[in-house]
């Protein structure tokens, strides 16, 4: 299984993993993965709709249990299983570890992003829900209704990488607790498309955070394929992933390409 691949990979006594388990998903199929160690299950289990508002709400939930859980954090990483390292672990972790100050995040510079993205904020998007004819409605709403503002008077900020995050415990529990607290901006994110790549990051930017965030996520992702998701990444990839500065990269697909995650544990992961 690729996900115990990448646990077993970031053996480190200072890193734990929350896992955050589809409510589609028999977890049944999964719990074994506990045995490997620091390894935890996310127990409020939200089901997830890809694009939808349902997938900010399991991050969310995640960082909450995990600043609720007693353990004591300086950092919180969003991943997702098709991620795996490229550099060794110890030097994800001493980078960490030299920039405690920091959080790391991603946006793009600039409109161009903004110029085809602004239709997932003022367009109204039944992606979070699940009727027959919902897209006909959403259809017949956008006609007839105009266009939506975000609520908020803050400037945008988003991108393809602003899931792949890591941020400060205080950080996380400052876009935690704003979000709970601001019932217009979650009502205003259930009919928006894609809120992972940019709620997170506008919240932080429009901060007292700002100032501490560094524009890197230090991911490798390959979009030069277009669409709304990035590159598989192959052997054909190996060269360039071993030249590049970023620590992790995704996406990896063990059932498409296995061997380039041998040829990356030859390197220096021993």
């Amino acid at each position: 299984m690729q996900i115990e691949r990448l646990l077993k990979k970031f053996d480190h006594e200072a890193f734990d993993f929350y896992i955050h388990l589809d409510k589609k998903t028999d977890i049944k199929d999964f719990i074994y993965l506990e045995q490997i160690g620091r390894v935890y299950f996310i127990k409020k289990r939200i089901k997830v709709r890809w694009a939808s508002y349902s997938f900010l709400n399991a991050v969310l939930t995640s960082f909450r249990e995990v600043l609720e859980s007693g353990r004591k954090y300086d950092f919180i990483s969003v991943m997702s299983g098709q991620d795996y390292p490229i550099k060794p672990i110890s030097t994800i972790y001493s980078f960490l570890e030299d920039n405690k100050e920091k959080n790391f995040i991603c946006y793009e510079e600039g409109e161009e992003w903004w110029e085809h993205a602004v239709t997932r904020i003022n367009k109204y998007h039944f992606t979070n829900f699940d009727f027959k004819g919902r897209y006909r409605l959403q259809f017949l709403v956008n006609a007839i209704l105009p266009e939506r503002k975000f609520p908020l008077p803050y400037t945008l900020y988003g991108g393809p990488r602003a899931m792949c995050m890591t941020l400060r415990v205080d950080c996380a529990k400052y876009v935690v607790d704003f979000v709970a607290g601001n019932k217009k901006l979650q009502r205003f994110a259930h009919f928006t498309w894609g809120p992972d790549e940019f709620l997170i990051p506008t919240v932080i930017m429009n901060s007292p955070y700002k100032d501490t965030v560094v524009n890197n996520n230090f991911y490798y992702i390959d979009w030069s394929q277009g669409g709304a998701n990035p590159k598989t990444l192959t052997v054909e990839d190996f060269e360039t992933l071993i030249k590049t500065d970023k620590m992790l990269a995704r996406k990896f697909d063990i059932s498409e390409d296995a061997i380039i995650l041998d040829m990356l544990d030859n390197l220096h992961f021993a």
